[in-house]
């Protein structure tokens, strides 16, 4: 588990040694750089290439976050490089389009609609996220969890959103066959207070459908809460929800 969660899936990997971190993520850069520059520079004729490979790089540190091309704008111009917001959304949805990253919207849980701002955008294949940050990997564990959940459960037919409260925020709100789930995403649930803050925004949620908390909590496969299904992220990559 924690080989894929920190060298992705990229068929070529079969090739390189999995265990050697900087052969894994040199592998992974050479994949992206090439998707880069292929899918992107050359096919949109990009001019500001140093953007677009701090766009990356950004998107990489603030997996799992909510952002926004507004966001994005500000923080290039503290950076002392600034690009407008209409760029930030074009180079946007060249990543997106080029299959490197994904953007997750969010959705409003009590209003039941979708929002316009601040989505979440979550690498195709988190080895290469993996490659793009430098430093501290191991405090993301947590938003790489989350990004591969949000990936298995595209493979098992839902449609994904974040999920929006007056007063926080769900990890996922997913429907498929017109039925919705919630779900969500945490690395180990060792203290009541971890506890309280994954069921409690869970509880918050005042109807019915399924709730679900994913983690990697050791000894747990698949536990009830007060009627919210705690499943290891182990149990739900080899057999779902």
């Amino acid at each position: 588990m924690s080989l894929f969660i920190n060298a992705g899936g990229l068929p070529g990997l079969v090739k390189y040694d999995i265990h050697d971190e900087n052969e894994v993520y040199s592998y992974a850069q050479d994949v992206l750089n090439t998707a880069l520059v292929k899918d992107i520079i050359l096919k949109h004729k990009i001019r500001n290439v140093p953007f677009l490979f701090n766009l990356v790089s950004f998107l990489a540190d603030s997996t799992g976050k909510p952002v926004s091309a507004t966001s994005i704008s500000n923080y290039m111009k503290g950076q002392k490089s600034p690009v407008s917001i209409e760029l930030v959304l074009k180079y946007l949805k060249y990543l997106c389009d080029a299959y490197i990253v994904t953007e997750v919207p969010r959705f409003d849980i009590r209003g039941k609609k979708l929002l316009q701002s601040n989505s979440k955008y979550y690498f195709e294949d988190n080895g290469i996220r993996n490659s793009c940050v430098e430093t501290n990997r191991d405090r993301d564990i947590e938003k790489v969890i989350e990004s591969i959940i949000y990936h298995q459960l595209i493979h098992d037919g839902y449609k994904v959103n974040v999920g929006q409260l007056l007063a926080g925020e769900v990890d996922f709100v997913c429907v498929k066959d017109k039925q919705r789930v919630y779900i969500q995403a945490s690395y180990i649930i060792g203290n009541d207070e971890t506890r309280k803050r994954e069921f409690g925004a869970l509880k918050g949620i005042a109807d019915n459908y399924p709730k679900y908390v994913i983690s990697m909590t050791p000894l747990v496969t698949r536990t009830d809460d007060e009627g919210i299904q705690h499943i290891s992220l182990r149990e739900f990559l080899k057999n779902g929800l």
